[in-house]
């Protein structure tokens, strides 16, 4: 018995000997490496025919390595970490508008309820001429303009002046910069008398206080017995806002989500008692461009038959990055993990052979018809893995099917109506129009509810916005306009009513033949029809 515990403890000896001495042999070579790429920038620096930026050329050394290794791994510079962390802290300092510009003109779209260019008085339709003294108007003000100029520090002022309507001098206004939420949840309203509606744009770090504000805000218009969670377009975002989320709706003890990497051990992540929806009626809506985060929460319904998902094929992102500091205050986000379903699913699409057209996935799928056709899509019967209750068919890689396959929209990628998009004619459009008309219309529609019964888009606006287009040479096409003209209206009222009203009516408006919410609410509507898509 001595002589077998002496064998194992030398095995165990010899095992951490030969670690120690692989990590010893790694580091040493890692310094090796830094050593040559440094003796290369001073040879650079002391010899090469012109000048050279050493700053730069590192800085390109190491984007280069990490687009070699994956599409997610990326140098960060430092002048880009901060603009880049705001959007997932969710906030950022500054005066608190929405805003547009206009003919040159920066103007006030809404103000954040609050803020603190609300609390001055500063009003939608108001005209921002001067900043610190400094003329705005005529200067080809573009959006990173007005962020440098607004944003700063909480605490510090910025002086404004200002023209509005009605008022015979410019006006002028002292605001304090204070810290402004950035909001993960677009819109949360009932669809009906039993189902709720939460669109969410991000996984953030205020993405579960804001979900969790939404639903008790609609328990307590109306008891919430079925939700439907719009997914769609969410890029991602924190794992650990997913994870939350994911949790409001399986009981404890699930799987939701697991990482593995060759320097990261697996680490679970398992619900716990803290769901607050883990009985009524679930369905996530999903597109080509939900990735990450929110691959995550639909992998972890889907395989727990908890829930029913509708759209289309998911992004495919099943990597895990982390941020690493560097010494100017730079960075680099690493991959540093895969991630995956609770039936063991990585749903990683490729991209070993040929990062372009990974970037370029998008298109293929475009191009082979399979936005438009379910039987566009095959994955191999490799990849078939089957869900954790009721056993149906999933697949590993290249994204999440959808239970419900939904197809895009031809009418909303018509080729008129996209170049009045691309073109970014629509948009100004509806602001010069709202400028002009914001008084009479809130004086017309009293109430959200008054604009969307009484409002309609005649064929003069349609006739007004395709001269716009004619101005910055997009040809007319009637043909296109009558066949895009439903979505094209649709559009524009659904703009109108977020600058006059509030961001969420936008969504109100858009969904009126959204085939996605009409599928939802149709099984939503027979319990059975709902169960049939689970195999329950």
């Amino acid at each position: 018995m001595k002589y077998s515990n002496m064998i194992k403890g030398g095995f165990l000896f010899l095992l951490i000997l030969l670690s120690s001495i692989h990590q010893s042999s790694f580091a040493q070579d890692v310094q090796l490496q830094a050593i040559k790429f440094g003796r290369v920038l001073n040879l650079l620096e002391s010899y090469y025919v012109d000048t050279t930026n050493v700053k730069k050329l590192t800085e390109n050394a190491i984007t280069e390595v990490l687009s070699s290794l994956d599409p997610h791994s990326v140098y960060i510079s430092k002048d880009e970490v901060e603009e880049m962390n705001q959007p997932l802290e969710g906030s950022f300092e500054g005066i608190g508008i929405s805003f547009n510009i206009y003919k040159d003109s920066l103007i006030v779209m809404t103000t954040i309820p609050g803020g603190p260019s609300e609390r001055v008085g500063l009003r939608p339709g108001d005209r921002i001429v001067k900043v610190d003294e400094k003329k705005i108007v005529g200067i080809g003000l573009k959006n990173t303009d007005v962020f440098k100029l607004l944003r700063g520090d909480k605490g510090t002022k910025v002086h404004l002046k200002i023209l509005r309507k009605g008022e015979p001098e410019p006006l002028e206004f002292t605001i304090i910069r204070d810290k402004i939420p950035i909001f993960s949840v677009d819109a949360s309203f009932m669809l009906d008398k039993s189902t709720a509606y939460i669109k969410l744009n991000k996984f953030a770090a205020t993405t579960m206080s804001e979900y969790k504000k939404a639903m008790d805000e609609l328990n307590h218009k109306s008891k919430v017995k079925n939700l439907v969670l719009d997914l769609r377009g969410n890029g991602g975002g924190f794992l650990g806002a997913a994870y939350e989320l994911a949790n409001q709706f399986l009981p404890e003890k699930k799987l939701i989500v697991y990482t593995e990497g060759t320097h990261s051990p697996r680490r679970d992540y398992n619900s716990t008692t803290q769901g607050e929806f883990i009985s009524g009626n679930l369905i996530i809506l999903i597109d080509e461009g939900s990735a990450s985060a929110s691959e995550i929460v639909s992998g972890a319904i889907q395989d727990w038959d908890r829930g029913v998902l509708i759209g289309r094929r998911t992004f495919g992102k099943g990597l895990v990055q982390q941020p690493f500091p560097l010494t100017d205050g730079s960075m680099i986000r690493l991959t540093t993990a895969h991630y995956y379903t609770p039936a063991g699913r990585n749903i990683q699409k490729p991209y070993k052979d040929d990062i372009k057209n990974y970037r370029n996935d998008y298109a293929k799928r475009y191009e082979k018809g399979e936005l438009f056709s379910k039987d566009s899509i095959s994955f191999p019967d490799s990849l078939m893995m089957k869900t954790l209750i009721t056993k149906r068919k999933v697949y590993a890689g290249g994204g999440i099917m959808p239970d419900i396959f939904v197809p895009m929209d031809t009418s909303m990628y018509y080729r008129y109506f996209n170049n009045l998009i691309r073109k970014n004619v629509l948009f100004p459009y509806v602001v010069g129009y709202v400028d002009k008309n914001r008084d009479q219309l809130k004086a017309s529609y009293k109430t959200y509810d008054d604009f969307k019964a009484g409002f309609s888009v005649g064929d003069e606006m349609l006739n007004d916005l395709a001269v716009a287009g004619e101005k910055d040479s997009i040809k007319r096409d009637d043909k296109s306009l009558k066949i895009s003209g439903a979505i094209i209206s649709r559009q524009i009222k659904a703009l109108i009513a977020r600058d006059i009203y509030e961001p969420g009516d936008y969504y109100k408006i858009m969904m009126e033949d959204d085939k996605e919410i009409e599928k939802s609410l149709e099984i939503l509507s027979d319990q059975k029809i709902f169960n049939r898509y689970l195999n329950k």
